[in-house]
């Protein structure tokens, strides 16, 4: 029992008295407190009391692409205690191999008549048009597609290809290469356009870009299509596609950063721990998941937000995967 308490009390951020007087059923405490200590007993695979089993909790759906990348756990994780804390129950829905898809997903939470939803993935105009209908809640989060009607929270993908590519031509790189995932993918179509206006006047030099799979291994076929185009040193547009390139210099015989400088794009967990240590652009998880939370509970209540963008700022961290290029002559 006194674990069961520290845990609740720790996940919704309360006193153990004051989970003990919601479960005893005592007065003193709020609605929304009583309702997150509810909710926290649910998502820790507590039963509740059986005075309290009538009592159902809200649900909201959290539909992510995939939970290989770690910046979608890095975000469920916050996402889920924030709605935890509301007094929410979150339901996590991601794609897998021979799993559900997202119009699946969509079905299902309308199905279960979901208090809202936070999409971090794509939608098809056909989903698009079913949460319009239903009036479902909605607030997208770095989502893939750009669609009108809901609030957005993303990273700025313009400031961020801004300040790595600073970062390079401090270092002296003038061949820079940007690696993005696929062209429709809204946050790579950003860094793209972001990228062809900052160097189409600069004359430093050429600038390629490539499209690759989000993974390791499209990371590294790109990168080395990039490095054989000359490129010194590479953007990209998550950690994941930058320790691909990393690889792909290697297998060029090439050093990084020695020969071949690479910026990452997220600081997932570890990336202070790759080989090198990774340069890469700090997405603000905690500042982004909270405001996508608190929007989303704010149209739940019925204070609907205009269906603007709310964009966050990067943090450029510089590690070890950079540095000035080769001399002249060096790099063949």
């Amino acid at each position: 029992m006194t674990r069961r308490l520290a845990q609740v009390a720790q996940k919704v951020g309360v006193s153990e008295a004051t989970v003990s007087r919601v479960l005893n059923g005592k007065p003193g405490v709020s609605d929304a407190t009583r309702q997150a200590v509810l909710t926290a007993l649910d998502v820790l695979g507590y039963e509740r009391p059986t005075q309290l089993r009538g009592v159902r909790a809200r649900l909201v759906g959290m539909v992510m692409p995939e939970l290989q990348n770690p910046i979608f756990p890095a975000l469920a994780e916050v996402v889920g205690g924030a709605l935890v804390q509301l007094g929410f129950t979150p339901v996590l829905c991601t794609r897998s191999a021979g799993g559900l898809t997202e119009a699946e997903y969509v079905t299902m939470l309308l199905d279960q008549q979901v208090s809202g939803v936070v999409f971090c993935g794509g939608l098809t105009p056909e989903e698009h048009a079913a949460l319009l209908e239903r009036r479902v809640p909605v607030v997208l989060l770095n989502a893939a597609v750009d669609l009108p009607g809901f609030p957005h929270v993303s990273t700025d993908d313009a400031a961020a290809v801004q300040q790595a590519y600073a970062h390079l031509t401090s270092l002296g790189h003038r061949r820079i290469g940007l690696m993005v995932g696929p062209a429709d993918h809204t946050p790579s179509r950003r860094k793209a356009a972001a990228f062809t206006a900052l160097t189409a006047t600069d004359g430093r030099g050429h600038h390629p870009i490539g499209h690759a799979l989000f993974s390791f291994e499209g990371g590294q076929a790109v990168a080395g299509d990039l490095i054989t185009a000359g490129v010194t040193a590479l953007i990209c547009g998550s950690d994941v596609l930058a320790l691909g390139a990393v690889r792909a210099a290697r297998r060029k015989g090439l050093t990084v950063p020695g020969d071949f400088s690479v910026v990452g794009y997220d600081d997932s967990a570890f990336m202070n721990y790759a080989d090198p240590p990774l340069t890469t652009l700090r997405q603000p998880i905690e500042a982004m998941s909270r405001a996508a939370v608190t929007l989303l509970a704010n149209q739940i209540s019925g204070n609907n937000p205009t269906p603007k963008e709310l964009l966050h700022e990067p943090e450029l961290v510089v590690r070890s995967s950079t540095a000035p290029p080769p001399a002249a002559g060096e790099r063949s």
